[in-house]
């Protein structure tokens, strides 16, 4: 669920970054009043560097003073996804299939809180096939979570510390 700043920045945004080759992956506003950050999220095939970032910084700030001014100072910070990315769209579910995800929902079977593998993209029980869930599998037991009961998700990062390379 975007609140209505992020979803109008998402809407002014997206269409600029597929034009520039980019994958638009999230906006977000983070940080205390005062101190407010503005987080965008961009990726592309083969991963996002530090001089895809930099050229980017511009178009996203002009956009952003151009189409969507804002009554209060932010910090713009546009970085990669990282190794937890965010997952906001049915096809970012769909791709990382197979992956372990986290996800926050309203109120489903009693809960909110889903930790497990992502099984896909599927027609929804509950809206009778007319609506998108995700397809998330714990502890061997597939779960349907309706995509507009999604607040948020991410994969779940893993890190191997006992791996060396060349040393």
């Amino acid at each position: 669920m975007r609140g209505v700043k992020e979803q109008r920045l998402i809407d002014v945004l997206e269409p600029e970054a597929l034009a520039q080759g980019f994958e638009l992956v999230d906006v977000e506003f983070c940080g205390a009043a005062g101190n407010r950050i503005l987080r965008v999220l961009l990726d592309k095939e083969g991963g996002i560097g530090i001089e895809d970032i930099a050229a980017a910084n511009a178009w996203v700030d002009a956009l952003i003073e151009e189409n969507a001014p804002f009554n209060s100072a932010f910090t713009l910070e546009v970085s990669s996804p990282g190794i937890d990315r965010p997952l906001r769209t049915p096809e970012h579910f769909a791709r990382f299939t197979g992956e372990e995800a986290r996800i926050t929902t309203e109120h489903i079977e009693g809960r909110a809180n889903w930790a497990g593998t992502l099984a896909g993209v599927a027609s929804s029980e509950e809206s009778g096939g007319d609506e998108l869930a995700v397809l998330i599998v714990i502890e061997g037991e597939t779960h349907s979570l309706p995509f507009a009961k999604i607040k948020k998700a991410h994969l779940k990062a893993h890190i191997d510390f006992n791996r060396t390379q060349g040393l």
